[in-house]
Formats: C-alpha cells, structure tokens, sequence
C-alpha cells in the first residue's frame, strides 16, 4: 500500500502528538524559559487538548475539511503568535485539497508546503531565524526530493522525520532572530528552539501514524 493521508490517519496523528507534547511537559518548558517567556509547552498542549476534544467532529470527513477544523481550533486555543501561525497554516494547507478524501504522497507535500509558506509569510520568518519554520522547512524540502528521486514509501517517511529532527537539533547553534530569545545576551545560542521541537514531535507522530496505517 502506498502513503494515504485520511481523516483516521490524521487523528490518529492528532492522538499521537498530543500525548507526547503532554509527556514533554518539564522538557519544554524549561527550553522556553531559557529562550522565551516559559509559555510554549502550555500554548501547544492546549492547543492539541483542544483538537482531541474536536476529534468527533473530523472523523469521516475529507482532508480539506480536518484541515479547517484544526487550523480554526488552533487559531482560537493556541495562545500568542503560535496560535496564528498554525491556524494561517492548516487553512493555507486546506486549500490544496478542497474535497480530497484523503492525500497520498505528492498531495502531502502541497499540504505541507503550502504550510511552511504560510508560516514563513505570516511571521515574517524564513529558515536559520531559529523558530518552527527550521523543523519544517527541511522535512518538506526533504520530502520533495525524495519524492523527485522515487523513493520508496518507508524511506520517505524515514527521511521526511529525520529532516525534522535535525532541523530542530539544529537551532542549538543558531542565533534568534525572532522572539524573546533575539533580544537576550547571546540570542538564545547554545539552546534548542522549543518551537521547532516541537514541531518535530509533531512530524514524528505524523509519520508514525503513517506508517500503522500502510
């Protein structure tokens, strides 16, 4: 079987990454409290609380559609610039596939592409500025060429993950240009991005959701 993207897979996602942002709990917030205002992991946690709450209302439905649900539950529960970055990007996301039942592998990176656009756009943001966007930017642009070079569904979902995780890994030695972090003494070097962080858990549950369902 190939990658399939459908309302189950999707909550099954949403499932996966709520419990481990819940289990992160002392992890990111004490990144945050060394690079922002300690506030990220209550942001992004009750954000996710709040889309198992919804997860009734997208069960059955088409991409497009869980898509909205979740970038209009996002934009009202997820507090600070977070909420508006994610919302923006679940309805950019939403628009590449008006009416799809589900996305396979090619219909996945439009979604996710049209995502990190729109988060680079609406933050004024763009890869290296230490924030979310270097989790997601290089697991789509990874996602793209692994795709371009027709590799196999396991080795995409393998790849599209570690490319998150090194993006996030990778902010440790960036300077913030963004946030409270680019105001400090050192602009936050040293510290991993806890948005990127936990972006990647999130690109880590999509996949494994992913993949229990192929």
């Amino acid at each position: 079987m190939a990658i399939t993207v459908d309302s189950r897979v999707y909550i099954e996602f949403i499932k996966k990454a709520a419990t481990k942002i819940a289990s992160e709990k002392e992890y990111v917030t004490e990144l945050d409290s060394v690079t922002g205002d300690g506030d990220h992991w209550a942001n992004i946690n009750m954000g996710f609380t709040s889309l198992i709450e919804k997860i009734p209302a997208m069960e059955g439905k088409d991409i497009s559609s869980v898509f909205k649900t979740i970038g209009m539950t996002m934009m009202s529960k997820i507090g600070g610039s977070s909420g508006i970055l994610y919302g923006s990007a679940y309805m950019a996301a939403a628009k590449t596939c008006t009416g799809m039942q589900s996305l396979d592998a090619e219909g996945l990176y439009k979604a996710y592409k049209a995502m990190v656009d729109e988060m680079c756009a609406r933050g004024n943001a763009k890869p290296g500025y230490k924030t979310m966007i270097d989790a997601l930017w290089p697991a789509v642009e990874t996602l793209r060429k692994d795709l371009d070079s027709g590799k196999d569904d396991d080795t995409i979902l393998t790849d599209f993950q570690q490319a998150a995780k090194d993006g996030a890994m990778a902010t440790k030695d960036m300077e913030a240009v963004k946030g409270r972090a680019s105001y400090q003494t050192g602009k936050g070097v040293g510290h991993l991005d806890p948005g990127a962080v936990t972006m990647f858990y999130q690109i880590e549950a999509l996949c494994n959701a992913i993949r229990e369902a192929i």
